[in-house]
């Protein structure tokens, strides 16, 4: 028996305004997502180049990562990209990587 998971996933990777993660897990989960996990980051992208009396403002950012069956990947994307309008300038990015082998989820496939 092998030590990974014998299932297809994709790990979406979404990076938002600071606040919004809580917004792209709850889509996530509601299209089938098991969860997700919430990193800290700060963003230095072309909306990024806001000012405060000459000074630089660093906006902190949320990145969520979501690793996902390939079948649900489509659905989950689509209700992530929905919930905090990712099809707007600024409002965040979100994209999608082929995962090779996991480990340590196997008990989903367990599943009734």
């Amino acid at each position: 028996m092998p030590d990974y998971c014998p299932l297809d996933f994709d790990l979406i990777v979404t990076i938002v305004n600071r606040g919004f993660a809580e917004e792209v897990v709850n889509a996530a989960k509601a299209a089938g997502a098991e969860g997700g996990t919430i990193i800290n980051g700060r963003g230095t992208g072309v909306h990024e180049n806001a000012k405060l009396f000459g000074i630089s403002i660093e906006p902190e950012k949320e990145i969520v990562l979501t690793l996902i069956d390939r079948n649900k990947t489509g659905n989950v994307l689509t209700a992530i990209s929905h919930a905090v309008d990712l099809n707007k300038p600024g409002k965040g990015v979100a994209f999608v990587l082929e995962v090779e082998k996991t480990a340590g989820i196997c008990h989903l496939l367990s599943k009734d």
